[in-house]
């Protein structure tokens, strides 16, 4: 393909000088506007201008500069096709064989914090255009749509072969990447918290695999915004489902020392203390068992008594938001050991998974129950270190797949009974656990991820020594429940508010 005429108007000038001495030295004719055409110029390269084209100049302040026939025609014209050969005679318009434009910087000046009118004015509408109408007519003509496609095109000017059409057609599938993804940006800003889904994810990061090692998996979006990797081997499916779900966990902690470890999905260690030392002893002590290979994340920086003992311990993935370097030092000794920086990023207002033929999209579970929430239902009151117990339960809970019991003390997760099909099973699940690891019971909160429909487990708690209960209320038996409280001199309070996770 012998590119005659092209079309250039970017918005980026970065790396376009070496193509347009490509195609000068090609003998291609260019056309161009603006500053594009003032940094052709500016190598010594004649250019034909686009208003001389098309008999208008660039109007409405630039809004207006290439929408037009002679343009158009020149880009979707079908050189097969005798009756586009025809008018494009009659019309005197010219083939365009190569049409090279980018897009003004939306996003960027989104999240540069400028005032809407600057945000409007960098949506672009003629290069968006032009862009659409070149990868339509990829048969005959190449679109670069982005200045990140600039070192292979100058490859592809320069090779034999030139750009063949399975070339022009993966830059088209590019330039409708480009378009879509420019759309759903636009989009995303108008809606700003409306709950809706348009998804364009143009960021792809390979993953070593997805729940399992025969299923290809990749992750969409910036893992850069929210995560540093300064050690290890590459994430898996599996590791980024157990990052995000201990970040969120880790968040709720963010006044205290806390480490938690988690495993599928799950808190099976969590503790807050004084010292991130003394933090993690009490959140091993709380599963040592499931924290092998487990994902682990802390709230402060690690330090070398820290470090020391989480070396003796195999894990997954350790995030922090910072390491001194000499506990670097002994966490890098293992080579396979993922290490991560993590961030203060914004997180996305709702989650988003497949189900059946379709997209599920809801809001993210943003309450946290707090004192204010809190409403006691017993004639004993929780006194303030009950209260800190319960806060602290519930916290877990919110994080913990349902149905779910966490049972904690002191600010120590003891242990939880997690994902069963009972709510009862889930409180012998934790009991039995905490007993096994040797924990005492006795003075201990239980939270609940929802109400309770009968009063078998607050018995259950009672036997095994809990004496304060938090959980959401609003079961038509909550009176049973609440009347067994009172007749052993059991502390609860409603917040009136469920956190299922499935």
């Amino acid at each position: 393909m012998r590119i005659k005429n092209a079309l250039i108007s970017v918005f980026h000038k970065e790396g376009l000088g070496p193509i347009v001495d490509c195609l000068s030295a090609n003998n291609t004719t260019i056309y161009s506007t603006g500053g594009t055409q003032a940094f052709i110029e500016e190598r010594g390269i004649k250019v034909e201008r686009v208003e001389d084209l098309t008999s208008y100049p660039s109007i409405l302040g630039g809004r207006v500069k290439t929408l037009h026939p002679k343009v158009f025609g020149g880009i979707l014209a079908r050189r097969s096709n005798k009756e586009d050969q025809t008018q494009m005679a009659d019309f005197e318009i010219p083939y365009f064989d190569l049409v090279i434009v980018d897009l003004y910087p939306f996003e960027e000046t989104v999240a540069s914090g400028a005032i809407e009118e600057e945000v409007i004015e960098k949506i672009d509408i003629g290069g968006i255009s032009l862009i659409r109408a070149a990868a339509k007519n990829f048969k005959d003509c190449w679109i670069i749509s982005n200045r990140n496609q600039y070192d292979n095109t100058l490859e592809v000017l320069k090779s034999a072969e030139g750009p063949t059409q399975d070339i022009r057609r993966r830059y088209a599938l590019e330039a409708f990447d480009e378009s879509s993804n420019y759309d759903t940006a636009i989009y995303r800003y108008f809606a700003g918290d409306r709950m809706d889904l348009k998804l364009s994810g143009r960021q792809k990061s390979e993953l070593r695999y997805g729940e399992n090692p025969h299923q290809e998996a990749a992750f969409f979006g910036n893992l850069d915004d929210a995560l540093e990797q300064i050690h290890g081997k590459p994430l898996s499916y599996n590791n980024l489902l157990d990052i995000d779900a201990t970040v969120h966990l880790i968040r709720e902690f963010e006044d205290d020392t806390t480490v938690a470890i988690i495993k599928h999905n799950n808190a099976c260690g969590l503790a807050s203390r004084s010292t991130l030392s003394q933090a993690w002893d009490d959140a091993l002590a709380g599963d040592p068992i499931s924290a092998f290979g487990g994902v682990i994340a802390v709230n402060k920086t690690v330090d070398k008594e820290t470090a020391e003992k989480m070396n003796s311990l195999f894990f997954e993935v350790l995030m922090a938001p910072k390491f001194n370097e000499d506990a670097l030092q002994i966490l890098k000794s293992k080579k396979n050991r993922v290490l991560l920086i993590l961030k203060n990023f914004e997180v996305p207002s709702y989650n988003v998974r497949t189900a059946l033929n379709g997209t599920l999209v809801q809001a993210r579970d943003l309450e946290s129950d707090d004192v204010d929430k809190m409403k006691s239902v017993t004639a004993v009151f929780p006194n303030k270190e009950q209260i800190n117990d319960l806060l602290f339960a519930a916290k877990i809970c919110k994080h913990t797949k349902s149905n779910t019991i966490v049972l904690a003390k002191g600010g120590q997760l003891l242990a939880s009974g997690t994902g069963q099909t009972s709510r009862v099973d889930a409180l012998n699940q934790a009991i039995d656990k905490a007993n096994r690891f040797g924990f005492d019971l006795n003075g201990a909160a239980m939270a609940s991820d929802a109400f309770f429909p009968f009063p078998d487990c607050v018995e259950i708690a009672h036997n095994a020594g809990i004496t304060c209960v938090i959980q959401p209320g609003g079961s038509i038996r909550d009176k049973e429940s609440i009347a067994f409280c009172d007749d052993n001199k059991i502390a609860m309070v409603t917040t009136g508010i469920r956190h299922f996770k499935h």
